[in-house]
């Protein structure tokens, strides 16, 4: 009964995951799957909770109201300019998660196989799973809790790194010690060697020293790559935690967690390949950590940064027909993204086409700037993706760059040395005129210098976005 009721559950909450990722592809049904993925979860603590194995009720409890405290907390008072670090704590907790129940995993399976056949017909739960397999399952359960040890201190190190570029305590260069790849392959070979030595002794010392490794490898990894690549890394350990928590399915002989954990897992890696694609960069190199530098000099930028003050930019939108917007990190910076809506409002109100271009990498996080529009109320119709509205652009009167710079940066496809060469980009300098709402002449977060503030139709916006965008309200009613 115990078995049936958990299963059951288990099923149902399979499906209202699924229902959860899928509604996440757009931003009408969204909220809707966030329902969904709660409701799913719900139901997944509730059957383990009763099902086989239940016990410790008052632990169990105590860890459940406290995690619920802490997750409260931080939902309420993270502001969305810190959700992409979040983001990445969050994926090393599931690491760590992955680390601990592996090697716990391990010390009861050694306290099984210590038992004799009487002591063994009494156990209950996990220990009963591990009493009723031969020696071949027991074999692949070690290759099992092996790998589930392995991804998850790779995701445990890797996030924490990733986590620090992302809130500035780590310097976001792409950064690798003295041998570079080769200390990489030597430490995935000195696991590969430790995976043999366990699989044939079943010893702790292989499992420590695979876990020191995978803890480097983590580390080492996301330390080579550079800032302007974070938002692709956010989603490759999304993917990592995600097969991290499959491979510990197996091990626990938990069908759900399996279930989720491949979801999590291959929808990272395919949202993964298509910002790598957006990006110009190669999968296979995002994966092992090799890119995020450049290849030689950069080109030298010429000219100078002319600035523009609130009159100006009104009396340009006054006469423009069509304009493009273009938000990034620096609008989330400044919490600007309710004054751009209601510029929105306004300049529509006028009869001007407005609209506004989303790169995928916008941001620090996949979608970070739909979002934050969504919150606004910016109508989901004039929030189109680069490719819908790249072509735009030079039948455009004015482009307002808002805390953007990789993503509208010509050096993408004017300069090879670039480390965003190749990247495509959204081609605002086409437009008759753009506007960049900039707190300084800075490079921004990657590093890079940007020539499109140097361009003859590119005139700085120069403050705090959300004060400037108040002051250019006052003249726009």
């Amino acid at each position: 009964m115990e078995y049936g009721f958990t299963t059951a559950a288990y099923v149902v909450a399979a499906v209202l995951f699924i229902l959860s990722l899928g509604g996440l592809s757009g931003q009408e049904s969204a909220k809707r799957a966030v329902w969904y993925g709660i409701a799913g979860m719900a139901l997944a603590v509730a059957a383990t909770l009763i099902g086989p194995g239940a016990g410790l009720w008052l632990l169990s409890l105590l860890l459940i109201a406290g995690g619920a405290i802490i997750g409260y907390q931080l939902a309420t008072r993270v502001q969305m300019t810190q959700m992409p670090e979040l983001v990445a704590a969050m994926h090393s907790l599931v690491g760590l998660a992955a680390v601990f129940v592996g090697l716990i995993a391990h010390i009861e399976l050694g306290r099984v196989l210590a038992m004799d056949a009487e002591q063994r017909a009494a156990l209950d739960g996990f220990a009963a799973l591990l009493a009723k397999k031969d020696g071949v399952e027991i074999s692949i359960l070690r290759v099992e809790l092996f790998l589930g040890i392995f991804i998850g201190a790779v995701t445990f190190t890797g996030s924490v790194v990733a986590y620090g570029k992302l809130a500035g305590k780590v310097n976001s260069a792409a950064k690798k010690l003295p041998g570079g790849h080769m200390l990489n392959a030597a430490a995935a070979a000195l696991a590969v060697l430790c995976l043999i030595w366990y699989f044939n002794t079943g010893g702790f010392f292989p499992l420590f020293l695979m876990t020191l490794a995978a803890l480097f490898i983590g580390y080492h990894l996301i330390m080579g790559i550079g800032g302007a690549d974070m938002p692709v890394v956010v989603s490759m350990l999304n993917s990592y935690s995600g097969w991290a928590a499959a491979a510990i399915g197996f091990s626990l002989g938990n069908d759900l967690l399996i279930v989720v954990g491949a979801l999590v897992g291959s929808s990272g890696a395919i949202l993964s390949y298509i910002m790598c694609k957006a990006m110009n960069r190669s999968f296979i190199s995002v994966i092992l950590g090799g890119f995020g530098g450049s290849a030689g000099p950069a080109m030298e930028v010429e000219g100078e940064q002319i600035a523009i003050d609130a009159d100006g930019v009104a009396a340009a939108l006054e006469d423009a027909d069509s304009v493009i917007i273009i938000p990034g990190y620096g609008m989330a910076v400044a919490q600007a993204q309710q004054n751009v809506a209601e510029l929105t409002r306004r300049l529509r109100a006028k009869g001007k086409n407005v609209r506004f271009a989303i790169h995928p990498v916008a941001g620090r996080l996949p979608g970070h700037m739909n979002v934050l529009l969504a919150e606004a109320k910016v109508p989901y119709d004039i929030v189109l993706e680069m490719d819908e509205i790249n072509d735009d652009f030079p039948s455009t009167d004015v482009a307002i760059v808002i805390g953007s710079n990789d993503i509208v940066n010509p050096a993408a496809q004017d300069d090879p040395n670039s480390p965003i060469a190749g990247m495509p980009v959204l081609e605002c300098w086409k437009a008759k005129q753009v506007f960049v709402s900039k707190r300084g002449q800075g490079t921004g977060y990657s590093g890079i210098e940007n020539p499109l503030f140097f361009k003859d139709n590119t005139r700085m916006f120069y403050g705090d976005a959300k004060k400037s965008l108040e002051d250019l309200l006052t003249r726009i009613t």
